[in-house]
C-alpha cells in the first residue's frame, strides 16, 4: 500500500473528495489509517502536481466517521489487473 494522500470531504454526490500529491491509477481500492477498505478511486482531476481524487465509497464504509475525521491519512493499493482474454476464430466456411 502506499500513501494517497488526506481527505477533504464528501461531496453531494456521495463521493469523498481527497488531495493527493502523485497521481494515482483509477480502480485502486483506499483504505484509510486503520486499514479499513472504504472504496475505490474513481476519477482523477485537477491540477497534476496536486491532484484532486475522487473515491466511490463502499456500502460498507462509516459515512459518519468519514465525514468526522476530514483530513485523515488515505492509503491505495494497486488495482487487479484484468487477464486479457482470447479472442474465439470464427469458423471459416468453404464455398
Amino acid at each position: 500500500m502506499k500513501f494517497l494522500g488526506n481527505s477533504l470531504h464528501i461531496a453531494n454526490s456521495g463521493k469523498l473528495i481527497a488531495r493527493s500529491e502523485k497521481t494515482p491509477s483509477p480502480g485502486g481500492i483506499v483504505y484509510d489509517s486503520e486499514k479499513n477498505k472504504i472504496g475505490k478511486v474513481s476519477y482523477v482531476f485537477g491540477p497534476t502536481k496536486q491532484p484532486y481524487i475522487s473515491i466511490r465509497l463502499f456500502k460498507s464504509a462509516n459515512r459518519e466517521r468519514i465525514e468526522k475525521h476530514c483530513g485523515e491519512k488515505l492509503f491505495v493499493s494497486k488495482p487487479k489487473s484484468k487477464k486479457p482474454r482470447k479472442r474465439r476464430m470464427k469458423p471459416r466456411h468453404k464455398k
